[in-house]
């Protein structure tokens, strides 16, 4: 279903290509950020975002650690933790506890088999063909997976 555009707030592939073209044209008013780029190098992103928002850091914030500070207190471990992100259902009926799985980027291996990688790199590159714009999947991290029907 999600590969067919189906899925519960719209096509993903729509939403994202969407918000990357108005980054491209309005930097000053869209900051597109990759999970895997935040992961990468969080402190850099953080930085990148607080710029964004007309609120850089200044020289004595960062001496005094204030953005290790934050990194900590938006970190996947401290807010998986949450009692709200532990207990109860969300508003549309799902157990908030499925929202959190590990936060590791690569933790696709444990999901998809090596079938379902291929197809989704084919929509991947589909509909963000000539974008500019790339989601690339390694094959050789799932290459020793069992396969599934």
């Amino acid at each position: 279903m999600y590969c067919s555009g189906v899925s519960l707030f719209g096509p993903f592939w729509d939403h994202v290509l969407g918000y990357w073209k108005a980054s491209l044209d309005k930097p000053e008013k869209v900051l597109f950020l990759k999970y895997e780029n935040l992961k990468n190098d969080a402190k850099l992103n953080l930085k990148r975002l607080a710029e964004f928002l007309g609120y850089p850091f200044s020289l004595e914030e960062e001496s005094e650690g204030v953005i290790e500070e934050m990194l900590q207190l938006c970190s996947f471990e401290l807010l998986r933790n949450l009692d709200i992100n532990k207990n109860g259902l969300t508003s549309l009926n799902f157990e908030r506890k499925i929202l959190f799985r590990k936060g590791d980027v690569g933790d696709w291996v444990n999901y998809l088999t090596p079938p379902m990688v291929e197809m989704l790199d084919r929509v991947v590159e589909e509909k963000l063909h000539g974008s500019g714009l790339v989601f690339r999947y390694n094959l050789e991290s799932v290459k020793d997976l069992p396969d599934c029907a």
